[in-house]
């Protein structure tokens, strides 16, 4: 006959076996999800495009964000942090990235929205790179989930470019 302690170690064991087993079952369902949201940024204004002392570049865009990431939320999901940077080449280096505005998206209520909004984060390049510069605008998210791993993707807008003179 087993003892009480014995008995106690066999069932939490288990019932610890079977909790993970729900995990990973729960996390694998989430790759079945196929999430295709949707997001678009026009550029509204260029609010000022200027050579700083030092010699970097900086521009300064009024921009419309809206998005629809509500495919992204699953049961699993905690959050979304969600970012716009702007992308360009230079001849010093072949991707160079700024990022402009970022946001938690919390629910999946607050995962469609729109918003007119300068950037955040200043647009500064080391150096005098930006006058007529084609760039792009990539949305780019990263989904936290309750249990599992963080997935990222994006979604590139091009056909941007900045003017050929200071302003």
């Amino acid at each position: 006959m087993h003892s009480f302690g014995y008995r106690a170690n066999a069932l939490l064991t288990f019932a610890v076996t079977i909790l993970a087993l729900m995990c990973a079952m729960a996390s694998l369902s989430d790759n079945f999800n196929s999430p295709s949201p949707t997001a678009q940024v026009q550029v509204l204004n260029i609010n000022w495009f200027q050579k700083k002392p030092d010699g970097d570049d900086e521009v300064s865009l009024t921009l419309n964000i809206s998005a629809n990431l509500q495919t992204l939320f699953t049961w699993n999901t905690k959050q979304v942090f969600v970012f716009l940077a702007a992308e360009y080449e230079t001849p010093k280096n072949e991707l160079n990235q700024v990022s402009l505005w970022d946001g938690i998206i919390p629910t999946k209520e607050h995962a469609k929205f729109w918003i007119h909004t300068t950037n955040k984060y200043r647009f500064i390049d080391q150096g005098s790179n930006l006058r007529g510069k084609d760039f792009n605008l990539t949305l780019h998210w990263h989904v936290m989930p309750k249990t599992g791993k963080m997935f990222a993707d994006k979604i590139a807008m091009t056909g941007f470019r900045l003017p050929e003179t200071y302003r």
